[in-house]
């Protein structure tokens, strides 16, 4: 090659005879001029393992104390490795979290609580307080159900106020097995619309699959409790469904449906108001349903309960194991 282009003065048209490029030829060419022959020789392959790599028991401590202190960043963890007589640059631990899926502080929180439910583990005062203020459900595992329909909570969250309509609000139930979702919105918190939900939408939706209802969880808002003559309790009295309330009195206590209204509000009602003006309740219930049955049976749910599983995958899984029992 390097003949060829003395040969023809023209190292362009000897790099197109070739099949090769200026680059390449120059690079040779440089490798002549300063080894002779040997350095047109062929170069010894990289090293699968570079010197400088992290030792494996390095990145289990790493990975150990980030799930342990899942709030620390990249920067904190070097320090505290630094103290341990371990000198790891904030750069490459980060790096190694990335590498393990656990380079935000949300997937750190999902890892931790994934190994949690797999396993029966003594969280931190600290590890607990983080996992309940990413995921509220969290709190109210003590509430948790063996198979849908055995235990829904139901809450009532405040959408917004529509011009020529007024405040609007929105009567949730939320399965604790699985997530499943239901919603009605309408312009009071009166207890008949709590009703109307569980009468049109939930118990429909359980007769359906032969899954009896058990117990309804709420707080202690004036829609759901009262005397005994309370519509809310009536109807639940007349289904024999069970109705349970919240131990403390706070407006933040049902774990499963602040976790379904932060969720709703995030993907659905803040988006559907930036591009839709609504001038009724039940044209925004109509694209309440349509973003609900994506909920149910499109969306991945990460957590303890789904792990990746949509809420409508855990009641068909649910069923199927019944009838291959049975």
């Amino acid at each position: 090659m390097l003949e060829l282009a003395q040969a023809l003065g023209n190292v362009s048209e000897a790099c197109r005879q070739r099949g090769m490029s200026r680059t390449q030829f120059y690079e040779y060419k440089r490798r002549f001029q300063t080894h002779g022959l040997e350095g047109l020789k062929d170069l010894p392959p990289i090293p699968k393992e570079h010197p400088f790599t992290t030792p494996p028991e390095v990145v289990e401590r790493i990975l150990a104390l980030s799930l342990t202190h899942p709030a620390w960043g990249c920067t904190r963890l070097s320090d505290m490795l630094k103290l341990e007589g371990v000198s790891v640059s904030s750069p490459t631990v980060q790096n190694i979290l990335i590498k393990h899926g656990m380079g935000s502080k949300f997937e750190r929180l999902l890892k931790l609580e994934e190994q949690a439910a797999r396993q029966a583990i003594e969280l931190t005062a600290e590890q607990v307080a983080q996992i309940e203020k990413a995921n509220p459900c969290f709190r109210e595992r003590h509430v948790e159900s063996s198979r849908p329909g055995e235990l829904l909570c139901a809450d009532t969250f405040y959408v917004g106020r529509l011009k020529g309509v007024g405040k609007v609000y929105l009567h949730t139930v939320v399965d604790t097995y699985g997530s499943t979702a239901f919603g009605f919105l309408h312009t009071s918190k009166q207890p008949e619309a709590a009703v109307a939900v569980l009468h049109n939408d939930v118990l429909p939706f359980y007769r359906e699959r032969a899954l009896p209802v058990t117990a309804v969880l709420t707080d202690n808002g004036r829609e759901f409790c009262g005397t005994d003559s309370h519509p809310y309790e009536v109807y639940l009295a007349l289904n024999d469904i069970e109705h349970r309330r919240t131990r403390v009195r706070r407006p933040q206590t049902n774990g499963f449906v602040e976790r379904f209204h932060r969720t709703v509000l995030d993907e659905f009602f803040r988006s559907a108001f930036r591009t839709t003006f609504y001038e009724t309740v039940e044209a925004l219930q109509r694209d309440l349903d349509a973003w609900l049955v994506y909920y149910n049976t499109e969306r991945p749910h990460h957590g303890y309960r789904n792990l990746g599983k949509r809420p409508l995958d855990t009641v068909n899984a649910y069923l199927e194991t019944v009838r291959q029992e049975a």
